[in-house]
């Protein structure tokens, strides 16, 4: 039953994702807001096929964490489900993203128009600079900058490496950093088809202060983030 319904959702996903994605296209010409209605439009949808072909639920906690101006987040990376939910909670995300995905049909374009962040993994200090500078000039914009430390996406119950950009964008910016944990890679794996039924939860943590040593503030990151999700797997 878990593949029947698996390959229903993936069906209907790319069949919904297909559709927006060629009638939002005169929204490339029109002003970010319409993007950004599109992207929560098209995120809800997600949420929607997840109920109704795989029973799989999802839940916000925390929501007095969740900030409504401009604010930096570390996020938990367990899925590609990770990015799309937060388009229906977050007023006006941003994400750091990697270069090699602009390249990418469709995908790259909206991506440019959204002003997301791009980030060169490889290109060391000016890379950190560049992401530095690009932060501030969304932030102007009262937006939500969303990052993923681990850079990629890990298996629950597992750690990646944190890099340095988080704590580069903690420092330069002087804002508190916010965190969301979650357990999506339990239901929506990060390799592979089946989706299992249950509950995903993003849960949104007080966030750090500003302040903090760089040493300091990526233990208490890490920390925060890893055990928050760890406590969720079991749900």
């Amino acid at each position: 039953m878990i593949f029947v319904r698996s390959l229903l959702f993936a069906l209907a996903f790319y069949a919904w994702s297909l559709a927006m994605v060629n009638i939002c296209l005169p929204v490339l010409i029109g002003p970010r807001r319409w993007l950004t209605a599109a992207f929560r439009l098209w995120a809800r949808g997600v949420v929607v096929l997840l109920r109704v072909c795989c029973d799989i639920r999802v839940e916000v906690r925390g929501r007095e964490h969740v900030p409504t101006g401009r604010a930096l987040v570390a996020a938990k990376h367990q899925c590609m489900f990770d990015v799309f939910a937060q388009f229906v909670t977050l007023p006006d995300a941003c994400f750091v993203m990697r270069k090699e995905l602009m390249w990418i049909p469709w995908f790259g374009w909206y991506a440019w128009k959204a002003r997301m962040v791009v980030v060169d993994r490889h290109g060391g200090s000016s890379a950190l600079r560049k992401l530095v500078r690009d932060g501030q000039d969304r932030l102007a914009e009262e937006r939500q900058l969303l990052i993923f430390p681990e850079g990629h996406r890990n298996e629950p119950g597992h750690a990646g490496e944190y890099q340095p950009g988080v704590a580069g964008l903690y420092r330069d910016l002087g804002l508190p950093m916010r965190l969301i944990a979650t357990n999506s890679g339990v239901h929506w794996p990060a390799h592979g088809f089946l989706r299992r039924p249950g509950v995903i939860v993003f849960e949104y943590l007080p966030p750090i202060p500003p302040g903090l040593k760089r040493g300091e503030f990526m233990r208490v990151l890490q920390e925060r983030i890893e055990t928050a999700s760890n406590a969720l797997l079991d749900l």
